[in-house]
């Protein structure tokens, strides 16, 4: 009779000033077959609180998700160990902080998320020179609760992390690793890395199932977290399509449909992972494409796909008694010199005559650029030992942004102290024109490319 070794993951922070949730295990002995038949008899029932999920990995291996949030492991005694393969020992770009890889543009974390586990599951892509893509996942269980964080310990002990977990139900959102490098949910397609594919390749887990899309009754409106990851793929350029279509309903319809290599490696947009080629599932299922990811942020023209809008160049305007074309550039345009652009827009000489309700093309105001609201340089002197100000803490939560909050183990707060200046030089070491000068002093050109909003 088989017998299996017992443990319990947790999900904790060993800081509780920091977000990062790291897996604790507690071993508990060995239990016989009698046992595990009893638990998986149990999760088996309608109303249990208990789900099971096979080890994918390991042969009799399974765990058991609880709504507490906390995973029972069960692997049979004497199991093959299984080894989660490393991130690239030597990534092929520094990804440390503001310096993304190779075009990347969007933000490496949502802000507001929950960080599971060590935060390095990935590494560059392999093909940065293709289009921006999510691939949309489901994990098979239940949602709600603190399912979060039992789901998220599962996908740590298979070592099928995605980048960004998201529950439907609470709203809540966490991730991994940046969303700057690979993700590891995916098979790969032969010799090639799916996981790897892209300028970035986002994965996002659902908690949910297939069989019963989880945006059935969903209200985006209501789920600012849920908007927050969707900004987030738009920032990094990914566009509002599904390029292989709609995400199959059902098993047979995946088995039956393309997973044509030329669009999952020349087309970016969001892919169903029964889209991605060298996959077998079939998550997410017939999710609603009008809200996954909803309407693009600006509505292409009719019969273009480029999901930009072309502004007008011209205006029209119908001429009053005493108008010139100097005083209706004056008028109109805010710049009386413009009036030779008006005369060459309507084909006039400078000195022709109006007539009282002749109509005229115009040229569109040209209106300048707003100036950034960006905290004006206060000089390298301002930073040192007992400097109490609202700009050190609009600084440190930059730094944050930016991808250096391991500097800190509480705050960032008002006081400059040496978290900060950690902070600072390992952004300026990430930035090629100021790794020569890494002091952690902020100077006119570290301050620039900061961009630190104004404070005031």
């Amino acid at each position: 009779m088989t017998e299996y070794h017992v443990a319990i993951d947790h999900l904790a922070s060993p800081d509780p000033d920091t977000p990062q949730q790291q897996v604790e295990t507690t071993y508990l002995g060995v239990v016989d077959q009698d046992h595990v038949d009893q638990v998986r008899a149990i999760a088996a029932l309608d109303d249990a609180p208990r789900h099971v999920l096979e080890h994918p990995h390991i042969d009799g291996a399974f765990m058991v998700l609880r709504e507490d949030g906390d995973l029972d492991v069960y692997v049979p005694v004497g199991a093959t160990e299984y080894r989660i393969y490393a991130p690239d020992p030597d990534p092929k770009t520094e990804l440390d902080g503001a310096h993304l890889p190779r075009g990347a543009s969007g933000p490496a974390y949502i802000s507001g998320v929950i960080r599971f586990g060590g935060q390095s599951i990935g590494g560059a892509m392999d093909h940065p020179e293709s289009p921006p893509r999510v691939v949309e996942h489901t994990t098979e269980s239940p949602a709600g609760g603190s399912y979060l964080e039992s789901v998220a310990a599962y996908l740590i002990r298979v070592g099928a992390e995605p980048q960004v977990i998201y529950d439907p139900v609470t709203d809540r959102l966490g991730q991994f690793g940046p969303l700057t490098q690979s993700g590891r949910a995916l098979r790969n397609d032969g010799a090639r890395r799916t996981n790897r594919e892209g300028k970035v390749c986002i994965q996002v887990e659902v908690l949910g199932r297939a069989a019963s899309p989880w945006t059935k009754g969903f209200d985006p409106a209501k789920k600012p977290n849920f908007r927050k990851l969707t900004a987030a793929a738009r920032a990094h350029g990914v566009p509002d399509v599904w390029p292989a279509g709609k995400p199959p309903g059902t098993a047979a319809a995946a088995s039956a449909g393309s997973r044509s290599r030329t669009t999952w490696q020349t087309k970016g947009g969001y892919f169903a992972h029964a889209q991605v080629p060298g996959n077998d599932h079939w998550d997410p299922g017939a999710i609603d494409t009008s809200i996954v990811p909803g309407k693009p942020a600006v509505e292409p023209k009719p019969g273009t796909d480029s999901g930009t809008v072309t502004p007008p160049t011209t205006t029209s305007y119908t001429v009053k008694d005493g108008d010139t074309l100097w005083s209706i550039a004056e008028d109109r345009l805010g710049d009386g010199s413009r009036y030779k652009e008006i005369a060459s827009l309507n084909g006039l000489r400078d000195a022709d005559k109006l007539t009282v309700g002749q109509k005229l093309k115009l040229p569109v105001k040209k209106t300048p650029p707003a100036a950034p609201r960006y905290e004006p340089f206060p000089g390298a002197a301002f930073f040192h030992g007992g400097r109490h100000s609202p700009i050190v803490t609009a600084l440190g939560r930059r730094l944050v942004q930016l991808g250096f909050g391991r500097y800190y183990k509480t705050g960032p707060g008002p006081n400059w102290t040496n978290a900060d200046r950690n902070a600072v030089a390992a952004f300026q070491r990430s930035v090629s024109e100021l790794a020569g000068d890494a002091d952690g002093i902020p100077g006119p050109k570290t301050w620039t490319a900061l961009k630190i909003p104004r404070v005031s």
